[in-house]
């Protein structure tokens, strides 16, 4: 792709970001261009469909985490600091999301998403921190609940959620043996 086509891309989906969230899923690809600057023309070429930029925006999103997720590989609680950033993100897109969420499917960044908070949960597992018996589709589970959750939810009610969620993952300290009783 020339660079041109690039940087109208790049400026494409900034303005999409900032378009839908502002106008909820019915915001205009109209309004898209004349925010990024580029004809309706540019903004079709690129994508073809609403439905395909709004994809993209979503592509993006999970491609962001995946980064984020490489960056808190080896660190001290890197899987709660993820769910911590997901849950973030995901308020800050809300349209994107609410939209994405019911109509385009994203096996593939979503897997990698997946595999990044795979590798934190082992980590964590190694560490001590988390319990040995949580498995990635239960971290998935609970991240697809608190985050579809967090589309809805005041900043208190998210935290609170989460702190709820980390309890759970969290190994908890061994329990004292029960008490002998003296028998005779």
């Amino acid at each position: 792709m020339r660079a041109d086509a690039q940087r109208n891309r790049a400026r494409i989906l900034a303005a999409a970001g900032v378009v839908f969230a502002e106008g909820g899923a019915t915001a205009s690809t109209e309004e898209v261009a004349r925010r990024a600057g580029v004809a309706i023309g540019t903004v079709f070429r690129h994508f073809p469909t609403k439905d395909d930029l709004v994809r993209a925006l979503l592509k993006r999103l999970l491609e962001e985490l995946t980064a984020a997720a490489a960056d808190l590989d080896g660190r001290p609680g890197g899987l709660l600091a993820l769910f911590e950033l997901i849950v973030e993100r995901t308020a800050a897109n809300r349209t994107v999301v609410e939209v994405l969420a019911a109509e385009v499917p994203l096996a593939g960044p979503l897997g990698t998403l997946s595999a990044a908070a795979d590798r934190l949960l082992q980590q964590g597992q190694a560490a001590g921190e988390l319990r040995e018996s949580v498995r990635i589709d239960a971290v998935m589970a609970l991240l697809a609940g608190v985050t579809q959750a967090a589309l809805s939810s005041p900043p208190d009610l998210r935290r609170r959620a989460l702190d709820i969620v980390f309890t759970g993952l969290r190994r908890t300290p061994s329990a004292a043996p029960p008490p002998q009783t003296r028998t005779g």
